[in-house]
């Protein structure tokens, strides 16, 4: 921190290891964050000397070393970190010993590959939506697909007042495909196929970016120094870069 010049609110909470700068700005819009006992506004600077607290409690820099985990989500479990408002919440279910939260999201229904950490530097990298990471899932819907079912998911679809960035699909079944997206909107998949006339059954994460889901439902395991090490190759174009465990 820049002892003379202070560091922005949500971006101290990202860099202690807290949350994201995007949930920080959350939090801090819904008056929980404080400083020295009082409600900032968004671009309040925290001083080196300044008492910061979310909930009234108040947040230490961790002196724990970063924490990276592959967690393959269970159907049911929400993706917040909100312990307060969600029972089967992802925090709370997995119980790890060092505050950690979700990169990204995966909505109740769906299951399948997503990243939680305590470094909010990697967390803000990977959801630029610039970087075009890829995601991969494999989906099964109500009908039999079609030729032309694929080629309108995989050209484009008009959804949430846009179209679809293009995309690879292949289908892998009687009523299944795979689908890889680099976009990240909200239900986006559920979305595309409804455009289309078709419901989804089951929605499965199996990849993101060089990390393939390989443990079992409800199962994590940490990343290893080769994995975080690709990731920090696809993320070069952003401000900041991970450091080795």
């Amino acid at each position: 921190m820049n002892a003379t010049q202070g560091v922005r609110i949500n971006k101290y909470l990202s860099e202690v290891g807290f949350c994201s700068r995007r949930t920080a700005d959350k939090l801090i819009a819904q008056g929980r964050v404080t400083i020295n006992e009082v409600i900032p506004e968004l671009g309040t600077k925290v001083m080196p000397e300044d008492q910061v607290a979310v909930d009234g409690k108040p947040i230490r820099k961790t002196q724990d070393k970063r924490v990276y985990i592959a967690f393959n989500k269970p159907v049911g479990i929400v993706c917040t970190t909100d312990v307060r408002v969600e029972k089967n919440n992802i925090i709370d279910y997995i119980n790890y010993p060092v505050r950690i939260f979700p990169v990204g999201r995966l909505d109740k229904p769906s299951e399948g590959l997503i990243f939680l950490t305590n470094d909010g530097d990697i967390v803000n990298k990977i959801l630029r939506a610039r970087n075009n990471h890829e995601k991969e899932y494999e989906v099964t819907v109500h009908k039999p697909v079609t030729k032309a079912f694929i080629e309108a998911m995989s050209g484009g679809v008009p959804i949430l007042d846009t179209v679809t960035r293009k995309c690879s699909v292949k289908q892998t079944g009687k009523n299944r495909f795979k689908i890889i997206l680099t976009q990240g909107l909200n239900r986006q998949i559920r979305r595309m196929c409804e455009y289309l006339g078709y419901d989804v059954k089951k929605l499965k994460r199996i990849r993101i970016m060089n990390i393939r889901l390989d443990v079992g439902i409800g199962k994590w395991r940490h990343l290893t120094p080769e994995e975080l090490a690709g990731i920090n190759e696809q993320v070069t174009d952003s401000s900041k870069t991970y450091t080795p465990l």
